[in-house]
């Protein structure tokens, strides 16, 4: 059963361009994990700094298990979250 994810992210106009970049490296690595569907990075045009994420993986223990990786941790959490103004998710299974 798929388990999906998605993350709202804003930051400052100034730091933009970092986020992307990790953004985006975080995402051919997360491509590369067993459990991973599907990871899409996606700015959003109506919000300078403001970053859509979508992920699918094939089940919650392919998330948890996506946390868990070095990549997550030195990408997104030490890299990113701390340049983040805000951040929500929304974590979805199917009915």
């Amino acid at each position: 059963m798929a388990y999906a994810v998605v993350a709202h992210y804003r930051c400052a106009p100034a730091d933009e361009a970092a986020v992307r970049a990790a953004l985006l490296t975080a995402r051919e690595h997360t491509r590369a994990e067993p459990a991973n569907e599907g990871y899409e990075v996606h700015a959003v045009a109506d919000q300078p700094g403001g970053f859509l994420l979508y992920e699918r993986y094939a089940d919650r223990a392919g998330f948890e298990a996506h946390k868990a990786a070095v990549h997550f941790r030195e990408l997104i959490v030490e890299t990113v979250w701390p340049l983040l103004t805000d951040r929500t998710v929304t974590f979805a299974e199917p009915l």
